[in-house]
C-alpha cells in the first residue's frame, strides 16, 4: 500500500480546524476533506505535522482519525500522526488503530538521547503495539545512518520514512541501505521546491503543504514535475513557491500558520492555530493573498 504512493499523486496533509472557542470543528474538518479529494491526493495525513498533532488531546486526536477515515472511504489510505515517547506514542498509535487508519506517520521523540541503539529500540516498542504499518519520520534531531535503517528493517511493521532534512547524499545512502523495503517521501517543507532534486535519488513521492489551500496549483506542478515539464515547473515556483517559501521563513511556526491563513483567505472556517504557534501577522497575511493570486495567475 505504502510503495504505490510514491506516484499516486500528492501526499495531502490537512489542516486540524478550531471553532472560535478553540475546541476542535469536525465539520470544518469533514469540508476541507471533501473540498480536497476531488483534487486526487495520493493520501491523506490526518493529525501529523500541518494538523497540529502536538496541540491535540488523545480523545480529540481518535475522533480526528475517525472523520477523516469516514470522508475518505477507502479511497486512498488515511495515515495518522503519532509521537511523543514510547508509551505515548503507543497510545496514540492504538487509538489511530481503533479509528481505522491504514498506516501510522511516526514523529521522532522529543530528544533522542540513546543514540541511534536508543531510537531503534523506542522504535521496536512502539511497533509492538500496533499492526499500523509505519512511517517514520526522519526531522530534526533524528538523522539515520544506513547501519540504523539495517537495524531497522528488522522491525516488520516499518515500511517507509518521510525525510524532513534535505540531506540528499545521506538519504541517497538510506535508500540503498532499504533495498526496495521502504517507501521513501519527500517531507521538506514547500517540498515542491526540492522535488526534482529528491527525484534524481528515486524519492518521487512529495507531501504538498499548498495541497491544502491552493490544490489547483499543487495538481498542475505535480503533473508538471511528473511529465518532466521544466518549464511548467519553473514558471510555478517563481511564482509561487519560492516566494511562498521565504514568507514561511518570517516567522516561526508559519510552516503550519501559513496554511490555515491561506485557507481563511480562501473562504474557508479552519479558526486559528492552537498555542504555542500563533497567526501570522496581518502583513504577511496580505503578502500571502497576493502570493495565492500570483499562483493562480499562473495556471492561465
Amino acid at each position: 500500500m505504502l510503495q504505490e504512493l510514491g506516484d499516486s499523486g500528492v501526499l495531502f496533509f490537512p489542516v486540524t480546524p478550531f471553532g472560535d472557542d478553540g475546541e476542535l470543528d469536525l465539520a470544518a474538518f469533514r469540508t476541507h476533506l471533501e473540498e480536497r479529494l476531488p483534487y486526487e491526493p495520493g493520501a491523506v495525513f490526518a493529525g501529523c505535522g500541518t494538523g497540529e498533532f502536538f496541540a491535540l488531546g488523545p480523545e480529540e486526536y481518535e475522533r480526528l482519525v475517525a472523520t477523516a477515515v469516514e470522508v475518505v472511504g477507502g479511497r486512498v489510505p488515511v495515515i495518522a500522526g503519532a509521537g511523543y515517547g514510547a508509551a505515548l506514542a503507543a497510545e496514540y498509535l492504538r487509538r489511530a488503530e481503533a479509528a481505522g487508519a491504514d498506516a501510522a506517520l511516526l514523529f521522532p521523540p522529543p530528544s533522542v538521547i540513546g543514540g541511534p541503539a536508543g531510537f531503534v529500540a523506542h522504535v521496536e516498542a512502539v511497533a509492538a503495539s500496533t499492526s499500523l504499518p509505519i512511517v517514520l519520520y526522519q526531522r530534526d534531531q533524528l538523522a539515520l545512518s544506513p547501519s540504523t535503517v539495517t537495524e531497522l528493517l528488522r522491525v516488520g511493521t516499518v515500511a517507509g520514512l518521510k525525510d524532513g532534512r534535505g540531506d540528499l547524499e545521506a538519504m541517497q545512502k538510506i535508500v540503498l541501505a532499504a533495498e526496495g523495503r521502504w517507501a521513501f517521501f519527500n517531507g521538506l517543507p514547500t517540498a515542491e521546491l526540492s522535488a526534482r532534486a529528491f527525484g534524481g535519488i528515486g524519492v518521487t513521492g512529495y507531501s504538498s503543504a499548498v495541497f491544502a489551500f491552493l490544490p489547483e496549483v499543487a495538481v498542475a506542478f505535480r503533473r508538471a514535475f511528473a511529465a518532466g515539464d521544466d518549464a511548467t515547473c519553473d514558471l510555478l515556483l517563481r511564482e509561487l513557491y519560492l516566494p511562498f517559501a521565504e514568507l514561511r521563513d518570517r516567522g516561526p511556526g508559519y510552516a503550519v500558520s501559513l496554511i490555515k491563513a491561506g485557507l481563511r483567505l480562501r473562504g474557508s472556517a479552519v479558526g486559528s492555530v492552537r498555542p504555542p504557534l500563533s497567526d501570522p501577522t496581518p502583513e504577511h497575511e496580505r503578502a500571502l493573498a497576493g502570493l495565492i493570486e500570483r499562483g493562480l495567475a499562473a495556471l492561465s
